[in-house]
């Protein structure tokens, strides 16, 4: 048995055998054995090299423990009574799925020990336990989960910046659109994006390429509105030293430079019906000719294009060409303004939160249940564009930690709505002394029902009010997100 009296005083572990990046203060382990006196002994060892400890004399205490909180190693004895170690590895491996557990066992219980590590074990540590190989094997296990922890981290970088993982959504139609796009990137389709300004159509394009063959080649983004009429041609296509006045030197138009890769073109609406032909001819034909030469250049670019005008009207009157309309649409994905998909609101209220919290080195902070009702209730004719403008202002006037009624922007305060007022009705709500209506009690037919029922009713109401958002409901339930899942998912059984 491991005692802090029969420890033999050894050397720390030598840095080879440790990682100098991990600082134990910053992971948790929980120790679990009905021996209190075998798991103090471990709890004071490891707590001398700098983790944070949590023991457990019981498997039955261990499992609470494990319900209710979340730690980076499992240290648990294979034999126990009521909760053995079997168990509190299959309750780690299904609540804590990046956590590892480290099997102890007498001389009779490694073949049980070893098939733990079959069913997911780190390793397991066999009595008598020295400090040394107690610390070793447990900054193994700290090694692996940060190693984990690094992976994941890395491959939701890559997720948020190329894939389509990192378009923020809530709702049924966005997931459509996003079954649809999956299909699309894989293929050399040329793409029409529709959709009102601020919907997002360049993060879509981005998406598409980034999924595509073409993915390590580069996409070239080209705003047709943002150039001057009389330039668009040259920026498409380019231009020879002295083709006008200002060609000082031969450049490279987009198309030329994105060969190989896919070309961008947004608000493809207001092109030159002039530059129209042109581009028509590209598309048919594969190669341009820069302004003022007369050499065409082959060039293999995938086109998406984007608009918020209405094309099929444009070309009822004369202003956008039928030929090239159906040349652009081959595929065509339209996105719907945010007003139409409202499920996706409280999700890209809380991205944008996060984001900016990051971008200005700002403290913590959340949005109260009432300025979450306002973001749901508005219109957003800025759309996504305008919500983020809206969250960022937030955050950098933010002074308290709360981002209230009082932070709003104007556009979100009614006239002649005294916000003091409102904010003083969220608090009640906050408090669970309102609910979201005009009551200031619960409905009376609670009167005389189970706590269970209670419960439940508040559940469901603080859910309406933070529209469907569990972890924004657990804060103002004040119990944890875990705690909240598994009470949800016993309202689905029942």
């Amino acid at each position: 048995m491991l005692t802090e009296d029969s420890i033999i005083p050894t050397n720390p572990l030598p840095d080879s055998d440790t990682n100098a990046e991990l600082d134990p203060k910053h992971f948790s382990v929980l120790v679990v054995d009905n021996d209190p006196a075998h798991a103090r002994a471990m709890t004071e060892s490891l707590e001398k090299t700098g983790y944070r400890c949590t023991v457990a004399t019981s498997g039955p205490e261990g499992k609470r423990m494990l319900e209710q909180n979340t730690y980076d190693v499992v240290i648990t004895d294979l034999v126990m009574n009521e909760v053995d170690g079997m168990q509190m590895l299959a309750l780690a491996r299904q609540l804590i799925p990046d956590c590892q557990v480290i099997m102890v066992t007498g001389h009779a219980t490694v073949t049980k020990a070893v098939e733990a590590m079959q069913l997911g074990a780190f390793n397991f540590l066999e009595k008598p336990i020295t400090p040394n190989r107690l610390r070793a094997i447990t900054a193994k296990a700290v090694e692996s989960v940060q190693l984990k922890q690094t992976n994941l981290e890395l491959r939701r970088r890559l997720d948020d910046r190329f894939g389509f993982d990192g378009i923020v959504y809530a709702g049924p139609q966005m997931q459509n659109l996003i079954d649809r796009l999956k299909r699309i990137a894989p293929t050399d389709a040329t793409v029409l994006i529709t959709g009102e300004s601020g919907t997002g159509k360049e993060l879509i394009a981005r998406a598409i390429h980034q999924n595509s063959p073409r993915k390590n080649k580069r996409l070239v983004a080209l705003n047709v509105r943002a150039v001057s009429e009389n330039l668009v041609e040259s920026e498409m296509f380019g231009h020879v030293r002295g083709s006008f006045t200002d060609a000082v030197t031969d450049r490279e138009g987009a198309f030329q430079y994105a060969d190989g890769g896919s070309l961008f073109l947004d608000e493809v609406g207001d092109m030159p019906m002039s530059t129209q032909i042109k581009l028509l001819r590209v598309l048919e034909e594969h190669q341009i000719t820069r302004v003022g030469d007369n050499k065409p250049i082959k060039v293999n670019v995938r086109l998406i294009s984007a608009t918020n005008r209405p094309l099929d009207a444009m070309i009822d009157e004369g202003h956008f060409r039928n030929d090239l309309y159906y040349r652009l649409k081959v595929v065509t994905v339209h996105l719907p303004p945010l007003r139409e998909r409202r499920d996706d609101i409280i999700p890209l209220m809380d991205h944008f939160r996060k984001t900016f919290i990051r971008r200005h080195n700002h403290g913590p902070c959340n949005f109260s249940p009432m300025v979450t009702r306002k973001f749901h209730a508005y219109d957003w004719p800025g759309n996504i564009r305008q919500l983020r403008n809206f969250v960022e202002t937030m955050v950098v006037l933010d002074t308290d930690g709360r981002l209230d009624l009082d932070d709003l922007p104007p556009e979100l305060i009614e006239p002649g709505v005294d916000v003091s007022n409102e904010m003083l009705a969220g608090t009640l709500i906050h408090t669970g002394l309102a609910t979201m209506g005009s009551e200031l009690s619960p409905p009376s037919e609670l009167i005389g029902k189970t706590m269970d029922d209670i419960e439940r009713w508040a559940i469901e109401e603080t859910l309406k009010l933070t529209a469907g958002n569990r972890e924004e409901a657990a804060k103002i339930l004040d119990i944890g997100a875990r705690t909240l899942y598994r009470k949800l998912d016993k309202y689905r059984q029942d």
